[in-house]
């Protein structure tokens, strides 16, 4: 008897084309099974509700702030009750940073990390050696860098609503560490002031695109024109650090800090997680302990155009190699990434809130009110979220 499973993804090649290239091996090996993938886009992949999802599909592709509400609402299925301790071990050993841990909650592991990403830094080697600049280390650096460029040449950083409050988190967590966030009362008020003022000299300088961009827009536009330079902070894609991909390779690199370490990036990458409504658990969880294992994210997930989340696949030399250190040059800001909150409703704070920074940061305001404006309407949804 055939069994047909139904899967959702994002729709870049990052996100598809390894699942296609490990469900067609797996369906080899496994005939009986057959999995069909659809795709959504990464707008929507950052804000669907997963409850919706989980209706139609088997296998889904998840953020980790949706974890709790997805427990909660009952949408997916506690894995750790499937798959064998010692398989759980490997994958925890191996995590890239805390994308393990993103996917715990509540005593249980229900997802597991088969793509890790935060944001890192992307540069375009022969545009900076062409200007005599070395990467940035620091957010000083970037100033002196942008103030250098040329005219026809810019830094870009993507700042759609979504973006601007991934970077602004990711500049308080670089200024105050990883306590900046307060879960009662919110963001701590001299840091997240801190981090508008720093994004507010930015967005006057950066690529007039930026404002409007995610990082697909602002990949696609540096490595297909000479118009972007330098992006200190945006989530990695290897894709674009493999020779062919487009017409311009990016390198990838640690963020600037305000300090010694490259720490605050956010925590980004992909879970799989199984439905609460699947009516074939049993044979979606054998395809997902498939696809997470250390064989398949060295060999084929990452050859096939994805970006694996087993830290054995990030230590290879030879999928270095092939996107020119993107993942050993890129590891130790992945390592002291940030997570973000994942209380059962913080996704709906995440989006109103790239909508009040995107606001301010289009047409200006001040920073001590735009930081009160957000802890009022954080502690509001964090108090409903809880009722």
């Amino acid at each position: 008897m055939s069994i047909s499973l139904r899967g959702i993804t994002w729709g870049h090649v990052r996100g598809i084309s390894p699942l296609k290239a490990t469900t067609e091996q797996y369906q080899r090996l496994n005939p009986t099974i057959s999995i069909e993938w659809d795709t959504r886009s990464l707008e929507d992949f950052e804000h669907y509700p997963i409850d919706l999802l989980a209706e139609k599909y088997d296998l889904i592709l998840i953020d980790h702030p949706f974890i709790a509400t997805g427990v909660h609402q009952g949408a997916i299925i506690a894995l750790d009750e499937w798959l064998p301790e010692e398989y759980l071990l490997d994958q925890a050993e191996n995590s890239v940073g805390r994308s393990y841990d993103s996917y715990y909650w509540l005593g249980h592991q229900w997802a597991l990390a088969i793509d890790a990403a935060a944001q890192v830094s992307a540069y375009r080697a022969d545009l900076l050696a062409a200007v005599g600049f070395q990467v940035p280390k620091s957010w000083d650096d970037v100033f002196t860098l942008i103030n250098a460029l040329p005219d026809n040449m810019k830094v870009g950083l993507p700042l759609n609503p979504t973006h601007s409050y991934l970077s602004f988190l990711a500049i308080c967590a670089n200024l105050g560490g990883n306590d900046f966030w307060d879960e009662i009362h919110g963001i701590n008020p001299e840091v997240g002031e801190q981090s508008i003022h720093i994004l507010q000299r930015l967005v006057k300088l950066l690529h007039p695109k930026s404002l409007y961009s995610n990082p697909i827009h602002i990949s696609d536009l540096m490595s297909s024109t000479n118009e972007i330079a330098y992006v200190p902070l945006m989530f990695g894609y290897v894709n674009y650090a493999r020779s062919g991909f487009r017409p311009h390779v990016i390198h990838y690199t640690d963020i600037p800090t305000t300090h010694n370490e490259p720490t605050g990036g956010v925590l980004g990458g992909v879970g799989i997680a199984v439905s609460a409504r699947s009516k074939h658990k049993q044979e979606a969880i054998d395809y997902v302990r498939y696809v997470a294992s250390s064989d398949c994210q060295r060999g084929l997930y990452s050859a096939s155009g994805g970006q694996p989340g087993h830290r054995k696949a990030w230590k290879d030399s030879e999928v270095n190699r092939k996107s020119h250190g993107f993942f050993e040059n890129t590891l130790r800001t992945l390592d002291l990434a940030y997570v973000r909150p994942r209380y059962v409703g913080y996704p709906s704070f995440q989006e109103r809130a790239g909508e009040i920074l995107h606001s301010m940061l289009l047409n200006g305001g001040s920073c001590r009110e735009v930081l009160q404006n957000l802890n009022s309407v954080y502690q509001h949804m964090r108090a409903v979220s809880v009722e």
